[in-house]
């Protein structure tokens, strides 16, 4: 759906610190600077890149978005959120779990990374799941 999806950073190297945990829980590699110095990794046909802003201000995150990373199951999303914890990111939101509604049911997993971008692991649960759910 998306060709990529870049976030501002004040600290590259603590962002590829904590990218680097959160990928590599997903399978991905560590992620590169390119030689305009921002970190880019590259998973499954897409593109997240960590930049300082080009404007020379500070990094800010924005209220109200959020980056969605699709996983393979609860297994991976849990995984993902223990890694971005452990790494120097910020549980938020309800812990890990399935949230239903809408005749649907996701398992979803909520961090906020150093810089205060809002991430979330999301897999779709099978519909059967969505019944019992």
């Amino acid at each position: 759906m998306f060709s990529h999806m870049m976030v501002g950073s004040n600290d590259l190297d603590r962002s590829k610190t904590f990218y680097d945990a959160l990928f590599g829980s997903l399978g991905g590699k560590p992620g590169f600077k390119d030689p305009k110095g921002r970190l880019i990794y590259s998973h499954n046909g897409s593109l997240f890149l960590v930049t300082k802003p080009i404007d020379g201000e500070a990094a800010t995150h924005g209220n109200g978005s959020t980056i969605g990373f699709q996983v393979t199951g609860p297994e991976q999303a849990h995984a993902w959120h223990e890694a971005g914890v452990a790494a120097g990111g910020t549980a938020i939101e309800d812990a890990p779990g399935v949230r239903s509604g809408g005749g649907m049911s996701l398992y979803l997993a909520y961090l906020r990374d150093p810089d205060g971008n809002k991430l979330c692991a999301l897999h779709r649960m099978p519909a059967e799941a969505s019944t019992r759910a």
